[in-house]
């Protein structure tokens, strides 16, 4: 149960309570409380990330993740745009499907284990609108369905309950989401608001980095504008911690130039070095609205389709080898996405048409390689009406993620999805397998001396990884935080809490370590 569900079901109609964390009300209990211990509940312990691309526009999956187990039939449907099995880019155990002859990045990370295909990803009833099947994807819903909020705003709404009010604060000082774009995208809209960041691109970016604004007309209204953006600026809540994060990365390894979304990606992997507590990332690439001369007449491998899928497989290779450099990539998985996949038939116009089901790419160290799914079954006389059908839900990908990376608990995942979804072995569940450390009868929190006058020595024994401890006063208000850390290794450990300023009375020192909480009680005399 979470903290907000608690309160709506526990506490009295009429009680007036005093402010404690993120703005939700507690009045002074005993430690044993049911309602403090609600309270004092975590989000999940996690230091994942998960990193979303959206290739906006519709991407052609079949001439992506090429099909050459019924490939004749996919060179009868498409003999204007089919590229030549030669070209096709082979992968270690398979000869099913291969990639298209522009992606040697993500060859490279699939044949070293950190790509997985999921064939035929898509939904029941597909929209065939850029709008309403955008729409689709960023929140979860069925065809019928409109939501005003995202699956992922909807996550974070669950883990940062009452988010803006109270956040920052000394638990989550970093935005909860962060997309490299000009507008927040659906897919961060909580239910109440939007859950993430905007950085409008690289440039504003680098801008906020050395404190530059982006140049206005030199007009009555340029003046206005500038002085909109430094208001903005001054008045973004996040902007110190995301520069503090960027200053602590001064070297990353080579991205390709030309290429905006190695330039966004670039961004992600520095902040997530630079020590941002962000869980999710969404950055985007367009121009998948391929109608029309997706290939060249003479060398079908290469085209501006060919062109995007080159800097998609590029940007996401070296973003992989940045994290690696970086040593963060152990924490971090990715996801592609389009709206929806083309027509089997190519058109007389060298292109495709709008379509449905397509593959997604998972990338990552701690993802599960190779290809999930049968291959697309192409008829051996496809019209223009034939579509590739779904397999997979791709609201299954996303309930996967949240459950085996985001370490959502599975009965906890129905309020963020708001139905069940299949499980998909798209990733190393392992890593949400957290195993408690037995605390049954041990006390992880004392101090000496108790009671004390002015100061007292807190004694603590941590398991490792983040721990933290707050003190608070007999009204269940967080006065000071003494430890928000993340410890190396186990082991008991001292600090000392002052309080030469605190009038007497009781205290409450929380301890908080990955699943593990505890709260002791301590007295301040004259």
């Amino acid at each position: 149960m979470k903290r907000r569900e608690f309160l709506k079901n526990t506490v009295p109609v009429g009680i007036m309570l005093p402010s404690i964390l993120s703005g939700i009300s507690v009045k002074a209990f005993g430690a044993t409380s049911p309602l403090l211990a609600s309270l004092l509940m975590p989000t999940t312990e996690t230091d994942h990330v998960l990193v979303l691309v959206q290739l906006t526009g519709g991407n052609d999956g079949v001439n992506t993740v090429i099909p050459l187990e019924f490939y004749s039939n996919y060179v009868n449907a498409r003999k204007n745009i089919a590229i030549e099995e030669t070209k096709v880019l082979t992968l270690t155990g398979t000869k099913k499907v291969g990639l298209n002859p522009a992606m040697t990045g993500l060859q490279s990370l699939y044949n070293d284990g950190k790509l997985k295909i999921v064939n035929s990803v898509g939904y029941p009833s597909p929209s065939f609108s850029h709008f309403r099947a955008t729409d689709i994807w960023m929140t979860a819903a069925d065809s019928t369905q409109l939501l005003d909020s995202g699956w992922a705003g909807r996550y974070l709404n669950y883990e940062y309950p009452n988010f803006p009010n109270g956040y920052p604060n000394s638990s989550m000082t970093d935005p909860l989401s962060i997309q490299i774009g000009s507008v927040t995208s659906l897919a961060l809209q909580g239910p109440a608001v939007s859950m993430g960041m905007s950085i409008t691109n690289p440039t504003s970016f680098y801008n906020l980095l050395n404190g530059v604004q982006d140049a206005a007309p030199n007009s009555y209204a340029g003046k206005e504008l500038t002085y909109l953006r430094s208001i903005s600026q001054q008045t973004q809540q996040f902007a110190t911690v995301v520069k503090a994060a960027a200053a602590n990365v001064p070297k990353q390894s080579t991205y390709p130039t030309s290429n905006s979304l190695a330039d966004q990606l670039k961004i992600v992997a520095r902040l997530i070095k630079g020590g941002l507590k962000t869980r999710i990332y969404m950055v985007s690439y367009g121009g998948f609205d391929t109608h029309f001369n997706q290939t060249n007449s003479t060398d079908t491998s290469t085209g501006s389709h060919a062109n995007l899928l080159k800097n998609v497989s590029d940007a996401i290779k070296a973003f992989q080898d940045d994290l690696k450099f970086l040593g963060v990539e152990e924490r971090v998985i990715g996801m592609t996405f389009s709206e929806f996949g083309r027509r089997i038939k190519s058109n007389a116009s060298g292109g495709t048409d709008h379509g449905a089901a397509a593959p997604m790419f998972l990338f990552g160290k701690n993802i599960l390689p190779g290809v999930l799914g049968d291959t697309p079954n192409i008829p051996a006389a496809a019209t223009v009406n034939d579509n590739v059908p779904f397999q997979y839900d791709f609201r299954s990908i996303y309930a996967s993620l949240l459950t085996n990376w985001l370490c959502v608990k599975e009965a906890d995942l129905q309020q963020v999805m708001l139905k069940n979804f299949q499980l998909l072995p798209i990733v190393n569940s392992a890593n949400c397998k957290i195993v408690a450390p037995n605390t049954s009868g041990e006390t992880l929190i004392t101090n000496y001396p108790n009671p004390f006058t002015t100061t007292t020595t807190i004694q603590f024994t941590t398991a490792g990884g983040h721990t933290l401890i707050q003190i608070m006063d007999a009204m269940g208000k967080v006065i000071r935080v003494l430890i928000d850390a993340e410890y190396p290794s186990a082991g008991t450990y001292k600090t000392t809490f002052e309080t030469a300023n605190l009038i007497a009375g009781v205290y409450y020192a929380r301890f908080q370590n990955l699943t593990v909480q505890q709260v002791h009680t301590m007295v301040k005399v004259q």
